[in-house]
């Protein structure tokens, strides 16, 4: 588990390699990752958009932006939580993810959020990157 805390907003990361989906032979890995993201501050706060830095074994990056995450743009009332799962393929057997979303406050008021690096490891890894 992978966790940050930024302006009172902890996102905490979970991961899991999805032998099923994988195919190691085509140079094809597939992960789904679970994101808790809580609010412990004593505003209401929106999500609105993410951006995610996906790097493979090889170094090779890819940025994914959008708004809101899996089609929603949630808003935490203050110690409320959201869980989304989603995931991500790489065609190399490990790798890392990282990021952040864009808050707002009921105020207006928009601020960035951590999104913590986490390992992108299969059982078919030779080495980790974290």
């Amino acid at each position: 588990m992978f966790e940050a805390i930024t302006e009172n907003i902890k996102v905490i990361v979970e991961t899991r390699f999805i032998d099923d989906q994988s195919d190691p032979d085509e140079g094809y890995y597939v992960w789904a990752y679970r994101i808790t993201i809580v609010n412990l501050g004593d505003e209401t706060v929106q999500l609105l958009a993410r951006h995610w830095k996906i790097t493979d074994a090889l170094g090779r990056l890819k940025e994914v932006k959008g708004d809101g995450v899996v089609g929603e743009q949630p808003t935490l009332l203050p110690g409320a939580d959201y869980t989304y799962s989603s995931g991500t393929p790489l065609t190399t057997s490990s790798g890392f993810m990282t990021g952040r979303y864009l808050m707002r406050t009921a105020s207006g008021r928009d601020f960035d959020v951590e999104i913590p690096a986490f390992s992108l490891v299969s059982p078919f890894a030779k080495t980790a990157l974290h």
